[in-house]
C-alpha cells in the first residue's frame, strides 16, 4: 500500500507491504500558506500539492497498490477544504480524508513507538512533540496511560503572524507557555517532524538532497547544538540555508527551531530523542493492523 500525509507544510509518500518498507517521496508544499490571513487554503498550495502527487506518481507505483491519504491540521482549519479536497481528488484520483487530532496523535504515536521498540529505546515515560506547519501535538506516554493535547500553533503559523523578529519571539513565548499549560512535562522528549529532523541532518554532516532517516532514528539531540546551528543558519543566505533545509523550508526553519528550543526550555532538558518517522508510517502501520 502507499499511505500519504498531507500536512501544513509538507506532503509525504511511503510504499509498505506490512512487512518492509519501500519507496517515498516527500515534497513542502506550505499547504497553510496564508492560513492565517484568510482562513482557506489558496489556489498556489492547492497546485504545489496536486504536482507533489503527479511528482510521487512518476517515483512510486500508485497502479498496484491500495492508496490511504490523510490530511490534517490545515484542512481541519480551512473554511474551504472540502472545496479543496474535491478538486485534488478531480486533478490526481487521490481521496484525501481529514483526520481529527486524536487520531493525528494516534497514529504518529504508534509509528514513534515502533520505531523506538526496534532501537530498543522506548522510555517508560516519554513526551512526545510533532512540530508541524499548522499544529503541534504533544502526547505524553507513561507505560500504557496515554494523553494528547493539540495545539494550533505550527512553524508556518507562527512564521507568517509575525512580521519581525521580535514578534517572533513573543509568539515563540506564548508557544512555550501554551506548552507549560498542556501536558505533564516528566519524562524523555522525544521529537518527530521536519525540523528535529532537519537539524540532527545538519549536525551529522547531511544537506537536504543527502538525508538518510537511518541515520536520524535514535539520535540524541542536544539543546546546546540546536542553538549553535540555528546561529550558524540564521548568518546563511537564503541559497545556502535551502540545501540543508529545502526549498520552502528557507525561512521557516528559523520559526522551527526557536519552537523547538521552546520545548526543551519549558521541559527543563538538554537533550531529545529524534525519530524520522512519523504520520504516514502510522497510516501505513494501522492499514495491516487493520486488513
Amino acid at each position: 500500500m502507499i499511505a500519504i500525509d498531507l500536512g501544513s507544510n509538507t506532503i509525504r509518500f511511503i510504499e509498505y507491504d506490512g512487512q518492509k518498507w519501500g519507496g517515498s517521496f516527500e515534497k513542502i508544499v506550505k499547504t497553510a500558506e496564508s492560513l492565517h490571513q484568510t482562513n482557506e487554503i489558496g489556489e498556489n498550495a492547492l497546485q504545489r500539492i496536486i504536482y507533489a502527487i503527479y511528482e510521487a506518481k512518476n517515483k512510486l507505483d500508485f497502479a498496484h497498490h491500495d492508496v490511504i491519504a490523510y490530511t490534517t491540521a490545515a484542512m481541519r482549519l480551512a473554511s474551504n477544504s472540502e472545496a479543496i479536497l474535491r478538486e485534488i481528488f478531480s486533478a490526481t484520483g487521490i481521496l484525501f480524508q481529514i483526520i481529527d487530532s486524536d487520531t493525528e496523535a494516534e497514529l504518529t504515536l504508534n509509528a514513534v513507538r515502533y520505531r523506538l521498540k526496534l532501537l530498543t529505546m522506548e522510555p517508560r515515560e516519554f513526551i512526545l512533540a510533532d512540530i508541524g506547519g499548522g499544529s503541534t501535538e504533544l502526547i505524553r506516554c507513561s507505560g500504557t496511560n496515554v494523553y494528547a493535547r493539540s495545539l494550533n500553533m505550527g512553524i508556518v503559523t507562527l512564521s507568517e503572524s509575525a512580521s519581525t523578529m521580535d514578534e517572533l519571539r513573543i509568539k515563540i513565548k506564548e508557544f512555550k507557555e501554551a506548552i507549560t499549560k498542556s501536558v505533564d512535562l516528566s519524562g524523555v522528549l522525544v521529537l518527530t517532524a521536519g525540523t528535529p529532523t532537519t537539524l540532527a541532518a545538519y549536525i551529522l554532516g547531511m544537506d537536504y538532497e543527502s538525508y538518510d532517516p537511518q541515520k536520524i532514528n535514535g539520535y540524541r539531540l542536544h539543546l546546546a547544538d540546536c542553538i549553535r546551528v540555528y546561529d550558524e543558519l540564521l548568518a546563511m543566505d537564503e541559497r545556502e540555508r535551502t540545501r540543508y533545509v529545502g526549498v520552502g523550508r528557507e525561512n521557516l526553519i528559523i520559526a522551527g527551531i526557536l519552537m523547538v528550543t521552546a520545548l526543551y526550555e519549558a521541559m527543563g532538558c538538554s537533550e531529545a530523542i529524534i525519530i524520522d518517522d512519523g504520520l504516514r508510517e502510522g497510516i501505513a502501520l494501522e492499514y495491516f493492523k487493520e486488513s
